[in-house]
């Protein structure tokens, strides 16, 4: 298994569910979110990927380990408490994820970690199950949107997956080029990177 590394990989410049599997080491029952649905200009104008990259991102744990395709996204010391995010807006930091993927979905993403309360958990969160349209969640409606690939793949979103406390969330996020500035007098504004929640489970 290959260990996270200090470098960090660079993202091209234009690049962030179903049900996971899940195993307990705690016998209290899971609960899941409602299905949630992409925003209507996702389904007007659907965007898709053949590959991606990923983040993992570990708050308010007392340990936390995830590995993702064959690497470790642990923390350095996997055993150390991650304290609570630094600000409300904390996940703006998070675009581009920095590890390239270089294929399609594999195995799923196995998490341990220790919940505040001293619980430990086990889950499998499968991407391939979530993502399994490979559509790019976006806001940007089709007259808006710059020509910037063509063809049926759009290019590379970040997805990152969040443990927090008892809850793992997924997130999906990429720069969507426009025709038109996103802050008004802002010439380097002509994009969007909103970030989605995709999918959630409380354990």
């Amino acid at each position: 298994m290959r260990r996270r590394k200090p470098m960090r990989h660079r993202v091209l410049p234009l690049i962030v569910i179903a049900a996971a599997l899940t195993t307990g080491c705690h016998p209290a029952m899971t609960t899941q979110t409602s299905k949630i649905q992409p925003p209507p200009e996702t389904l007007a104008v659907p965007l898709r990927f053949a590959r991606h990259n990923f983040a993992a991102h570990c708050y308010n744990t007392l340990s936390c380990k995830v590995v993702y395709d064959d690497y470790d996204f642990s923390p350095y010391d996997v055993d150390a408490p991650a304290p609570a995010p630094s600000s409300p807006n904390y996940r703006e930091a998070w675009i581009p994820a920095s590890y390239i993927v270089l294929h399609d979905f594999q195995a799923p993403a196995e998490v341990e970690w220790k919940s505040l309360d001293g619980v430990s958990h086990e889950a499998k969160v499968d991407m391939a199950v979530i993502f399994k349209d490979h559509l790019i969640w976006h806001k940007v409606p089709k007259s808006d949107m710059a020509d910037f690939f063509r063809g049926p793949v759009a290019g590379n979103p970040s997805i990152f997956l969040e443990v927090n406390d008892h809850t793992i969330n997924v997130y999906m996020g990429m720069l969507i080029p426009t025709r038109t500035e996103q802050i008004p007098g802002n010439k380097y504004s002509y994009g969007r990177d909103d970030l989605f929640l995709v999918w959630t489970r409380t354990y």
